[in-house]
């Protein structure tokens, strides 16, 4: 479980490295497609939300009930996750206001999409860091076991980098140069 967990991390920073090469855009005064934006952060909101941060909690959970874990490590990782959520959606708000002609001063938006790539660098450090050795140092195999079965009764696929790319997620797949979606 671990290791999907770190292959999300691995999408999720190309994701992120793409938001940087945007703000890079927009510090040299180019033109961006806002629309790719809001496609890398409803991706990351939609697999964040319902697959990624969901499997961490449960992994978590577990550990922190079966075994002694200190205070501000304990809640850390949830108050991360809620942050996390709310950052993506302040900055899925206001790309949709971009998107719909509004005026948004380019320096607040700059600000805001800093701030969320920034939490979420510090989020998957911090994770990979930390978290991901007291878990793989900790769990047993049959803890790892009873995870595992216990995540396939909630287990969907990866809508951009599964086996098949969501329609939603054409565009910024062919952005990553990511296969198209089967025509099966």
């Amino acid at each position: 479980m671990l290791s999907s967990l770190h292959k999300d991390h691995l999408n999720i920073a190309r994701l992120l490295e793409l938001l940087k090469q945007k703000l890079a855009a927009i510090h040299a005064e180019q033109p961006i497609s806002y629309f790719l934006v809001r496609d890398v952060i409803d991706y990351l909101r939609e697999v964040s939300d319902k697959y990624h941060h969901p499997k961490e909690d449960l992994i978590y959970d577990y550990y922190l009930k079966y075994r002694v874990v200190e205070g501000e490590v304990a809640n850390r990782l949830q108050e991360e996750h809620v942050k996390l959520l709310e950052a993506g959606g302040e900055l899925k708000e206001m790309v949709e206001m971009i998107l719909m002609d509004a005026v948004i001063p380019l320096d607040q938006f700059t600000a805001k999409l800093e701030r969320f790539v920034e939490l979420q660098e510090a989020h998957m450090n911090y994770e990979e860091g930390i978290i991901f050795p007291h878990l793989r140092d900790s769990l047993t195999e049959d803890d790892w076991r009873h995870l595992e079965q216990n995540w396939q009764n909630r287990a969907i696929g990866d809508p951009l980098f599964g086996a098949e790319v969501s329609q939603n997620f054409q565009a910024l797949a062919k952005r990553l140069s990511l296969p198209p979606i089967s025509q099966a």
